[in-house]
């Protein structure tokens, strides 16, 4: 079977049209049409249904989709382990959600001026679904926030950025002491089914403050909102910019040490790609410095 036109297939079912896989790959339609036909006789079952000018897959043809993805994968991995050229190839990386925003665009921008010819994809989530998608192979690396708990030997881990805890209060009560503002104002609170909320949690056990709980949130953005306006203070990672656009907050110290929120990259050492997440993590470092 011809990789190529396995490929053909994929970009057809993909599209939902023979015209928009003959755009895609500069080909005729009549071109990507008898691919589809060979493929149909060399497997002895239809793949196929075309209605007008659009097509789905059969049953057979969902099942190949799945299986020809996974095999199109292989063949990128195994021409990325072999060739002495400049890297090229398909990375999958995850990442939490100010990691999108704060690192990724200076990290894309560095990968793609150096290496042009590797390709990333950004698969958005919470640190312990992206954890789970690394360790089962379903990402080639995530930029997640450093575990609570130890890492497989498997694992490979390298810190992007330390974001240290401070208190978020609206500008007019900038200047308070921080231990002082959590205790008495209504509390807007990192959620602690989070990683990063843990830490949040853990400093507030450590100093023995009980705050008057209002709200319990996923995200940080929503968070630096509802303190704006005026609806509680919030104890948060110094996560990196952009923060939301029209904010008047202040940044209040904390007077105990405590545990950054670290960012890291996570990956498997034995992983396929590991040639192509070695230059990501090359470009990610630069780039962060």
């Amino acid at each position: 079977m011809d990789t190529e036109f396995l490929k053909t297939f994929v970009i057809v079912v993909e599209g939902g049209s023979i015209a928009e896989a003959a755009r895609r790959l500069n080909l005729t339609p009549a071109s990507v049409a008898l691919r589809m036909r060979t493929l149909e006789k060399e497997f002895g079952t239809r793949l196929l249904v075309r209605s007008g000018r659009t097509v789905t897959p059969t049953e057979a043809g969902r099942a190949l989709t799945e299986l020809g993805r996974n095999l199109l994968r292989d063949v990128s991995n195994l021409k990325s382990a072999l060739t002495t050229e400049s890297p090229a190839g398909e990375l999958r990386i995850g990442a939490v959600p100010t990691a999108i925003t704060g690192l990724m665009p200076k990290i894309l921008t560095a990968v793609q001026e150096v290496y042009p010819g590797l390709e990333i994809h950004i698969v958005p989530g919470q640190s312990a679904e992206l954890h789970f998608k690394v360790l089962n192979g379903e990402l080639d690396g995530a930029i997640i926030i450093q575990p609570y708990f130890a890492l497989p030997k498997a694992c490979g881990w390298a810190v992007l950025r330390e974001e240290p805890l401070l208190v978020i209060v609206p500008s007019s009560m900038g200047g308070q002491d921080a231990h002082t503002v959590l205790a008495t104002e209504p509390f807007i609170r990192y959620g602690r089914s989070f990683w990063g909320g843990r830490l949040v949690d853990s400093y507030l056990t450590q100093a023995k403050i009980r705050p008057r709980e209002r709200f319990e949130l996923s995200t940080l953005d929503a968070i630096a909102v509802m303190v704006d306006r005026g609806l509680g203070v919030s104890l948060v990672p110094d996560w990196s910019p952009p923060w939301p656009e029209g904010l008047s907050l202040a940044k209040l110290p904390l007077p105990l040490p405590t545990e950054p929120r670290r960012l890291g990259l996570l990956w498997m050492k034995g992983s396929a790609r590991i040639r192509l997440v070695r230059v990501f993590l090359e470009q990610a470092l630069v780039s962060l410095s």
